[in-house]
């Protein structure tokens, strides 16, 4: 006769293997306790008579999966943050039918969410709370495009948020050019980063449908000591020029206005103005602007340079990112130093000088920039975000200068193009973009 539990067995063995056959299996195989089989498949994996201790350990010391960035503050976090590895951007298009009130419900949702995430918490929705537990410095950024701000009023939108002009260098593709919200996504962990992104998500997909996407990184956690400028793809130190995070120049450049400090110190560029953020709308104030460019890098041809011609183009040297009038990376580029032949030792048509001489102290940007690559190197690129108050006094005389002359527009094409109002920060009990909704 067939017991009860026979027969239960009997069946879980015609879909596999049953739980009762799986630990007798494994016992048969001996060598070690049916306990430690089942629960430690991945013990010993240093080798066949291999004991733990000989494995390398690492210093784990500086890990920083529990560090927080601040989501409640006069700005929103992700601009003056020092940039994490890794980086999503997401921009979304709402659909057909979408009004203000149904915003600002999005909004609420992803504003509670965003605070939860970045403080290590899963939101109220979250099957997988515990990816949510080490956030590693997660911080979500909200961009406001043109579609949204004219659901809040048309008088509410700024003039220069829109395309860019058309620049002679531009080979742009149209669906990486539009949007309505941009998800600016950052974190030292890409784990909880993608399900920060995939909560996000969930809360969008009602409201609205991926124009584009597009990943970013930087050096990873712990592979450079904090504050060292990255390299880009090309092997170039990026971001040399950025003004340094809370200083007197940030706060003028990015947020538009200066804080009133009478030890006030301003970098070898001169004193920026005091009001590049005066022609912001009253619900910006606090926020800023966003240039996001997609700048795609041909590998190929760029190795075909060799190192002389590839710092010639640039106007710095490759290992130490100095200009090549001087020794050291914060040297400030002297454009008028001539070498033993007469000869300038920095070109006239290179980056450093198209986007720097002449120009005045007004004209600065910073610069938050990721890699991308696909395909070992099919696809590779630079997501160029440029954070300033004023796009039009600012942002624009740089870039046209770069579109018009440039040594280094032979190995790099902007292929995106978007326009963003980074509005300020919020207050807990607020949600971003209320300064817009509810004025």
């Amino acid at each position: 006769m067939t017991t009860e539990s026979e027969s239960r067995d009997a069946s879980s063995d015609s879909h596999g293997f049953s739980r009762r056959r799986l630990i007798a299996s494994v016992a048969a195989a001996g060598g070690t306790g049916v306990v430690g089989a089942v629960a430690g498949f991945g013990v010993g994996r240093s080798g066949a008579g291999g004991r733990a201790e000989d494995s390398p350990s690492r210093d784990l010391r500086g890990a920083n999966g529990s560090l927080t960035e601040p989501f409640y503050a006069p700005h929103q976090s992700g601009v003056e943050t020092p940039p994490q590895a890794h980086a999503h951007f997401l921009a979304l298009t709402l659909k057909p039918g979408i009004d203000a009130a149904e915003v600002v419900r999005w909004l609420r949702l992803l504003t509670a969410d965003a605070a939860a995430l970045t403080q290590g918490g899963g939101p109220l929705a979250d099957s997988e709370p515990e990816l949510a537990h080490d956030p590693a410095r997660l911080t979500v950024t909200f961009g406001f495009g043109r579609g949204l701000v004219t659901l809040a009023g048309q008088n509410s939108v700024p003039t220069w948020l829109g395309p860019l002009e058309k620049f002679p260098i531009d080979d742009l593709e149209p669906d990486l050019c539009t949007g309505d919200l941009l998800l600016q996504i950052c974190g030292d962990d890409p784990l909880a980063l993608a399900h920060a992104r995939r909560m996000l998500w969930k809360d969008s997909r009602t409201f609205a449908e991926v124009a584009w996407q597009r990943d970013g990184f930087r050096r990873s956690y712990g592979s450079k000591a904090e504050g060292k400028t990255q390299r880009n793809l090309f092997g170039q130190l990026d971001g040399t020029a950025n003004p340094g995070p809370g200083s007197e120049d940030f706060a003028r450049i990015i947020w538009g206005q200066g804080t009133g400090r009478e030890d006030a110190v301003y970098s070898a560029r001169g004193e920026p103005p005091d009001n590049l953020g005066a022609h912001l709308p009253e619900w910006m104030r606090g926020g800023t602007t966003l240039v996001l460019r997609d700048i795609a890098m041909n590998l190929d041809t760029w190795d075909r340079a060799d190192r002389p011609a590839r710092e010639f183009a640039t106007g710095r040297t490759l290992d130490q990112g100095a200009p090549l009038s001087g020794t050291d990376e914060f040297d400030a580029p002297d454009f008028t130093a001539v070498d033993k032949r007469g000869l300038t030792k920095i070109s006239a048509a290179s980056h450093v000088a198209r986007a720097r001489d002449g120009l005045g102290p007004e004209t600065q940007i910073h610069r938050r920039t990721f890699n991308y690559e696909t395909g070992a190197g099919e696809e590779a690129g630079l997501l160029f975000a440029s954070f300033q108050a004023d796009i039009d006094r600012q942002y624009l005389p740089i870039q046209r200068r770069l579109a018009e002359v440039d040594l280094l527009n032979e190995w790099t094409t902007p292929i995106g193009s978007t326009v963003w109002a980074i509005p300020p920060g919020v207050q807990e009990g607020e949600y971003i973009g209320q300064s817009l909704f509810e004025r």
